[in-house]
C-alpha cells in the first residue's frame, strides 16, 4: 500500500450554511452536507450510492478524487460521500453506530432503503464490505444492500501484517518502511500477532485466507459484489519494491476466486491497465480513477 499520507490529497471545500432537520447543515443547490456526509440528492431518488474513502479521506476528498455526482444524479441516483474514515476494520459497536448513522441519513433524506449500493477505496472498500454484511444480517435496519464494490482494498488483515513485516526486512525505501512500521505497531496494539493468535484477525478481517474464514461476508451471498484493482507489477516493484503476492490485487483475486468457489454467483473481479492516476496526474494504480464511473452507474441500474 502506498504511504498513507500520500494516498489521498487533503482538499477542503466549504459551502454556505443553513438549518435543516433541526441540525446545522450546508446546502448548495442539490447538496445536503452534515458533519457525517455530503449528500447529492436528485428530485426523485431511485437508488443511492454510499462512498467510503481510504484511511485519511474526508467526504470532500472522495468527491475530488471520484466526481461521480453528475453521472449518478442524471440517472436519479443519490450519492453520499461519507466522512467516516481512519478505520481498517470495524468493532461490533462501530458497526452498530455506523448502521444507525446510515439508517438516519436514509430516513431523514427520504432515500430508497431497498436500492442501496456501498463502495469504497482502499480501507474504505473493506469498510463497505463489512458494513454491507452487517446490514444484510440485521433485518431490524431494513437496509439490505443490493451491491458492494471495493477498490484495491486490503481484505486480508493477517496477510497485511506479514506483508508489513516483509517490507521492513526488505528496507526498500524510507516510505515503505515507515508505512509498514506504522501498520505493525497498530496491529500489535489492537489485534496482536497473527502467528500467535489468529482469532482476532478472523473476527475483524473481511477474509482470512490461511484459515478460509469468511464469516464477515457470509450474508452477502446474494449481493452483487465487485472488486476493482490494477495489478501493475512493474510500477509496484519500481516504486514500492514489492512483488505481486504482496499487492492488494493478489489478495482480491484470491478472495474473488474463493467466493466463487463457495457459490457466490454475483462476484466480479475487474482488473484494469493504465487507468490509475491521482488528481494531479501522478501515475498510481492505487487510485479511484481505475473505476469507470459511467459503467459503474450502469451496474447500479441493472
Amino acid at each position: 500500500m502506498k504511504k498513507l499520507t500520500n494516498n489521498f490529497s487533503l482538499i477542503l471545500i466549504f459551502f454556505s450554511t443553513i438549518i435543516i432537520h433541526s441540525q446545522e447543515n450546508k446546502v448548495q443547490k442539490n447538496l445536503i452536507s452534515t458533519e457525517k456526509y455530503n449528500l447529492y440528492k436528485p428530485d426523485s431518488s431511485e437508488a443511492v450510492i454510499l462512498l467510503f474513502g481510504g484511511f485519511p479521506e474526508s467526504a470532500a476528498d472522495i468527491e475530488n478524487a471520484f466526481p461521480i455526482t453528475d453521472y449518478a444524479t442524471n440517472e436519479n441516483i443519490a450519492v453520499a460521500y461519507l466522512n467516516f474514515n481512519r478505520k481498517i476494520w470495524l468493532k461490533e459497536e462501530e458497526k452498530v453506530q455506523l448502521a444507525n448513522d446510515i439508517q438516519e441519513m436514509i430516513t431523514v433524506n427520504n432515500l430508497p432503503s431497498d436500492k442501496i449500493y456501498i463502495g469504497g477505496m482502499s480501507s474504505g472498500g473493506s469498510i463497505a464490505l463489512l458494513i454491507g454484511n452487517f446490514l444484510s444480517q440485521n433485518s431490524d435496519y431494513d437496509l439490505d444492500p443490493l451491491g458492494i464494490f471495493a477498490i484495491d482494498s486490503p481484505v486480508d488483515l493477517a496477510a497485511l501484517y506479514r506483508i508489513s513485516e516483509q517490507n521492513i526486512k526488505n528496507n526498500f525505501s524510507q516510505e515503505a518502511v515507515g508505512e509498514s512500521s506504522f501498520m505493525l505497531q497498530y496491529f500489535n496494539a489492537q489485534l496482536g500477532n497473527p502467528d500467535k493468535e489468529i482469532a482476532p484477525y478472523e473476527q475483524y478481517s473481511t477474509f482470512t485466507y490461511e484459515t478460509q474464514n469468511f464469516q464477515n461476508l457470509k450474508d452477502l451471498k446474494n449481493t452483487k459484489i465487485r472488486f476493482y484493482t490494477e495489478p501493475d507489477k512493474d510500477w509496484w516493484k519500481e516504486n514500492m519494491g514489492i512483488n505481486y503476492e504482496q499487492m492488494n490485487a493478489f489478495h482480491l483475486k484470491r478472495l474473488s476466486d474463493f467466493l466463487i468457489s463457495e457459490d457466490y454467483n454475483n462476484v466480479e473481479l475487474i482488473t484494469t491497465e493504465g487507468k490509475g492516476y491521482r488528481e494531479d496526474g501522478t501515475r498510481n494504480p492505487h487510485s479511484w480513477s481505475i473505476v469507470d464511473k459511467e459503467e459503474l452507474i450502469q451496474w447500479v441500474l441493472k
